[in-house]
């Protein structure tokens, strides 16, 4: 049996759309907000957290499926990005997210590279949860610019 705790946060509403969201007892809050005319901008909005979580996770994925080869990105910067559009019934929602990795290394000579690139998405879990409901396109690059995947 397992014994951890599923994962759980608390948000708590300073002022407005602005709440802090405390994810461990010893750790300092996150602040949120929506951006302006809601809220005033002040810390991530409820979708750039999304984003950042899931482009959190595909690189956490990616990053430990190299290294399971002994592969080394030599850093990876990831940006994700969504598209923002209205529902059939003009509701607001995140049509899909594009994720775009991009390792500091240069792809030639790194073995097993195209074994790791066709499968690191299904360990993303939150990537691949979120996929069932929002379309996702991942992009891995390397050092040089060279699209990978």
């Amino acid at each position: 049996m397992d014994d951890k705790q599923p994962p759980s946060v608390t948000l708590k509403q300073v002022k407005d759309y602005r709440f802090d969201i405390h994810y461990a007892p010893d750790q300092p809050a996150i602040l949120s907000d929506e951006p302006p005319p809601l809220g005033e901008g002040a810390g991530p909005s409820p979708s750039q957290l999304l984003l950042a979580a899931v482009g959190n996770c595909m690189s956490s994925s990616l990053y430990f499926a190299l290294g399971k080869f002994k592969l080394d990105p030599k850093g990876l910067t990831t940006t994700a990005t969504g598209e923002i559009g209205r529902n059939a019934a003009g509701r607001l929602r995140v049509l899909s997210i594009t994720v775009d990795i991009r390792m500091g290394a240069v792809a030639q000579g790194m073995e097993r590279l195209d074994r790791v690139l066709m499968q690191f998405e299904q360990f993303c879990t939150v990537g691949e949860s979120v996929r069932q409901g929002i379309p996702i396109t991942v992009s891995v690059f390397d050092g040089t610019g060279q699209k990978l995947k």
